[in-house]
């Protein structure tokens, strides 16, 4: 990991930069309070875990929960990236990263199109999980973190289950955030140009829910769906 470059005050609502995590590009559009990181993190569902195998890169969209300081992943035991974090080897570095668009920027010259967004990127090595209890408090948030209160409303994994599924463990280490705000950044010459320009917000939604055809009829829809 590179080492940090930031003050000690900033430590405690702050990830530390690197030389990893500052971008090169709109440096003025990172940012690395762990407050803003989490709420990114918090409203994603796929994130996209990055990795080398066999020397070629790889990325994977894939579900996620964060716990605290962690995120978790899960997927099959037999998948050959989960084997890699295996307590036999020295972990698996990785690049996990959640973006959101939130608007698309219409400018008068095709040059200045851009979008709106809202980004995490974590650097760091990816551990198998093998204790009990925190696998299943692995487990019980990457339910939670899509639906909260699901985990309590559904059937644990079994013992066969279990066996069939890996989980990984990320440390928020190495961290930023990076954002793009605001309106069109068109050219002062551009300006009196006849083309429209402007923003198109996009926004997350959801329809009322579809209940399973073989749900007993008795069955009310859960108020934690309900609050959606």
């Amino acid at each position: 990991m590179q080492g940090p470059t930031q003050t000690p005050s900033q430590s405690a609502t702050a990830y530390p930069p690197t030389d990893r995590t500052v971008p090169t590009r709109s440096p003025d559009r990172a940012s690395y309070d762990k407050e803003l990181v989490h709420s990114i993190l918090d409203e994603g569902y796929v994130c996209h875990l990055g990795f080398v195998r066999d020397g070629s890169p790889v990325v994977l969209p894939t579900l996620y929960g964060r716990v605290g300081e962690r995120l978790y992943v899960h997927g099959s035991t037999g998948s050959r990236p989960l084997r890699m974090t295996g307590a036999a080897d020295p972990g698996l570095p990785v690049c996990l990263t959640v973006t959101h668009v939130d608007a698309l920027v219409l400018a008068r010259s095709a040059f200045h199109h851009s979008i709106n967004y809202r980004s995490v990127v974590v650097h760091g090595t990816a551990y198998d999980v093998t204790d009990p209890k925190e696998r299943r408090t692995a487990l019980d948030a990457l339910v939670d973190h899509v639906v909260p209160g699901r985990s309590r409303d559904s059937r644990p994994a079994n013992k066969k289950e279990l066996a069939a599924t890996a989980v990984i463990r990320l440390d928020l280490n190495e961290v930023s955030a990076k954002l793009r705000t605001g309106g069109v950044n068109d050219e002062p010459e551009d300006l009196a140009l006849p083309h429209w320009a402007g923003l198109v917000p996009l926004r997350k939604g959801y329809d009322a829910p579809v209940a399973d055809p073989g749900l007993d009829s008795g069955t009310g829809l859960p108020g934690y769906l309900s609050a959606l």
